[in-house]
């Protein structure tokens, strides 16, 4: 079983080399479980693998490498992790999760729909900006391990169509299949990401508060009901 992935953030926060971007973590009801030096090393090697399949192809990644950056021994890696097939997917299991936490946390005091679908897309390319490996990672996935690239998407699409579904249920969008406006979307947002935050000349900027104010108003406009 993977590690507790708040915990696991905590810890790759710092492991992440100096000078990148990190969220900061939503206040706790309760104080953190202390680590242990077994689950601190295992969130260390995450985040160094997270670093070094974003810097490169899976094929050239290396567990020396990734052993290297997180400073422990290759044997160390392998009470982990029994390949770099292993760790690979997991890197992909705790970005899935970070992304879905993030977002869930930025909308959760959202009074409608619409506030909603801006704030999600907000997070979801605040957090391109603090990995911008994410594309590199995920689109790797899909030759390296297709079930876990299927999961990525899979589990965001899950969160969005039980939204989409009470807001149709609200009366605030039409009747429409929620599955397909749900990948639609997600469309929609990575495609406005690639654009504006990893296809400039100087990566690390934001999404113009007019191309998210586009954004928002064609998903709108789409899902109003008919007078």
């Amino acid at each position: 079983m993977a590690l507790g992935r708040e915990a696991a953030k905590a810890v790759a926060r710092k492991a992440a080399p100096a000078g990148r971007a990190v969220q900061k973590p939503a206040a706790a009801a309760e104080p953190a479980r202390r680590l242990t030096k077994g689950e601190r090393t295992r969130a260390r090697l995450v985040a160094a693998a997270e670093q070094v399949f974003e810097q490169g192809s899976y094929d050239e990644a290396s567990i020396v490498e990734i052993t290297r950056q997180a400073g422990v021994s290759q044997g160390t890696f392998y009470l982990y992790f029994p390949s770099k097939l292993e760790i690979f997917r997991e890197v992909v299991r705790d970005l899935s999760h970070q992304l879905r936490s993030h977002i869930a946390q930025t909308v959760e005091g959202a009074a409608t729909r619409a506030e909603v679908e801006r704030q999600g897309f907000e997070a979801f390319f605040a957090f391109v900006q603090q990995h911008p490996g994410l594309y590199r990672i995920i689109r790797q996935a899909e030759f390296v391990d297709r079930d876990i690239y299927r999961y990525h998407y899979e589990r965001l699409a899950e969160g969005y169509t039980r939204g989409l579904r009470a807001a149709v249920k609200a009366g605030e969008f039409r009747d429409v299949d929620v599955e397909v406006l749900a990948y639609a979307l997600m469309g929609m947002g990575e495609l406005i990401g690639a654009r504006w935050l990893l296809w400039e000349d100087e990566p690390g900027g934001k999404v113009p508060a007019k191309v998210v104010d586009a954004l928002v108003g064609i998903v709108l406009e789409g899902v109003k009901k008919p007078n």
